[in-house]
């Protein structure tokens, strides 16, 4: 770096701290989510594949001119609204909200995108504009959790993808099976696909791989397009394979959960990385040479390549600006210190008439759910066709307990499903609008069906005492609304409630188990 600009110098400062606080917001979801179980590479994959470009790609190199200044201010600007954007979701939503981390991770690539389109210019020759600068440049939000309406509908998909070729597998080779949803009945037990099951894992860290052996294994164009091309069908496949096993498994009497659900996880990871390794291997030309040495810079960076160093400059400067008073005016939640609500006494008793039952054992969702504090109740009234059927749910996380993010991904339209319940996207939402003449805070409600049993749901996610929306897509819209609405908040508590009826809402409103239940939430945000 001695002989570069001080402009050059400061960014690569800038860059390099913006990159080591988004490892440390994204760290949390490295550890937690095994989707994301790659992103602790990607530190390390980044150099790595920053050296290829400098080493082993071809020396190709912006010419002097208005057009990489040009390109500098627009990856520049464009990093500047994501990141406006990212902020203005966390402060309705927290920094640890999915949409918020996927965000900043963009951010951060089209940062790194302006910086390349700078060093990549005929007068700094720093790093060559090749594919294997633009891989480790595009991997960032790979590393990134998935923001949530798209994580919840290609979970779904992959679900009932899953369940119905396992079915079919099943019949082909002549297993008594019935399938309602995604649940497998077997002769002596059942199988879910769950959402863990769903093949998201592998086909996201199987992408990840298929774009770093494209740029550190592969030099010719035709083959990484084919080591990309192949990525996600592998990683599909080799996750049907590995829920046909454990189907199969179950269906012997063997217990899958644990050791083989875990082990076979693993063993699809690693089996996808080693075929797409040897392809890449194999498509490879031996006889390819290296790129080009790369040739010593003209002489000085020109004035083109001095605007586009102060163009990223100032863009970097004004970035961390943002950071700074996003952070600085992002206060302590009104709601923090806030006692723990006692959860068992928001569930009303069984009116007159009526029977009341706890649901579940909670103890095997408390590691999953990062939180003890758990409560459901189910009431049931009348026999037969005319009998009506309720059940409270809630969930509490004191403030910093668990990110936003864990909670939006295990809403009923990501686990219902799991349990065999189909949703029914045509179905005109059924909002809860008001009891006992009270109006209550704006609704999400779904329909689901379990062998043409209906299921009428409602839910309610509140952080800090306010509603987050969940509109299919989860609404950026209504986000940054909520945030001009509120203000800046974080650290808050977060409770998640959901109503489910075998009737739709109008026909339940008026019973006195729904109207006691809503009299004891409406001091809590509803």
């Amino acid at each position: 770096m001695g002989r570069l600009p001080g402009l050059a110098k400061a960014n690569l400062v800038i860059l390099g701290g913006f990159g080591v606080l988004l490892c440390a917001l994204l760290a949390p979801a490295w550890r937690h989510n095994p989707d994301l179980t790659h992103g602790w590479f990607m530190p390390v994959i980044f150099l790595l594949l920053l050296r290829e470009a400098r080493q082993e790609g071809p020396a190709r190199y912006l010419r002097r001119g208005r057009g990489p200044a040009a390109l500098v201010a627009l990856l520049a600007l464009s990093g500047l609204v994501v990141l406006s954007a990212a902020g203005l979701y966390a402060a309705a939503v927290d920094w640890t909200n999915a949409l918020v981390e996927f965000l900043l991770a963009s951010a951060f690539s089209l940062f790194l995108g302006a910086a390349l389109a700078e060093a990549a210019g005929e007068g700094q020759r720093l790093i060559p504009w090749n594919w294997s600068a633009w891989v480790a440049i595009g991997l960032w939000p790979l590393s990134a959790p998935i923001p949530p309406g798209i994580y919840t509908r290609l979970t779904l998909a992959l679900q009932l993808w899953i369940s119905t070729g396992v079915m079919d597998a099943l019949q082909l080779l002549g297993v008594a099976a019935h399938r309602e949803g995604n649940i497998i009945e077997l002769a002596t037990t059942r199988v879910g696909v769950e959402e863990a099951c769903s093949g998201v894992r592998s086909l996201v860290s199987c992408v990840f791989v298929a774009l770093f052996f494209s740029a550190s294994l592969v030099r010719r164009p035709w083959a990484r397009v084919v080591v990309i091309a192949v990525a996600a069908p592998l990683a599909l496949g080799m996750n049907f394979l590995r829920s046909l096993a454990l189907t199969l498994l179950a269906n012997d009497g063997v217990s899958i959960a644990g050791f083989w659900h875990d082990a076979t996880g693993f063993a699809v990871l690693l089996i996808t990385g080693a075929l797409l390794a040897g392809l890449a291997l194999v498509l490879e030309d031996p006889g390819a040479q290296p790129g080009p040495a790369r040739a010593a810079p003209l002489p000085g960076p020109g004035a083109a390549g001095t605007a586009a160093a102060a163009i990223l400059a100032a863009a970097l400067g004004l970035a961390a600006l943002l950071v700074v008073v996003f952070e600085l005016n992002t206060h302590p939640a009104l709601r923090k210190d806030a006692p723990a609500p006692d959860l068992a006494a928001l569930l009303p008793e069984a009116p007159a008439g009526w029977a009341a039952s706890p649901l579940l054992n909670f103890d095997r969702f408390k590691s999953l759910l990062e939180t003890d504090l758990l409560a459901q109740r189910n009431y049931e009234h009348g026999r037969g066709p005319g009998a009506v059927d309720i059940s409270f749910y809630l969930a509490y996380w004191r403030p910093g307990q668990a990110p936003v993010s864990l909670v939006e991904e295990h809403t009923p339209d990501a686990c219902w499903p799991g349990a065999g319940w189909l949703p029914q996207p045509a179905w005109r939402p059924d909002p809860a609008t008001s009891v006992s003449g009270r109006s209550l805070a704006p609704v999400e409600s779904r329909l689901f069906l379990n062998q043409e049993a209906p299921r009428y749901v409602w839910f309610w996610h509140l952080y800090a005492g306010r509603r987050i929306p969940y509109h299919n897509p989860y609404s950026a819209g209504e986000l940054l609304r909520l945030a001009w609405h509120y203000g800046f908040r974080h650290n808050g508590d977060q409770m998640f409630i959901c109503v489910s009826s075998n009737r739709p809402w109008n026909e339940i409103a008026g019973e006195p188990v729904v109207r006691a239940f809503f009299a004891r939430m409406e001091p809590l945000g509803l």
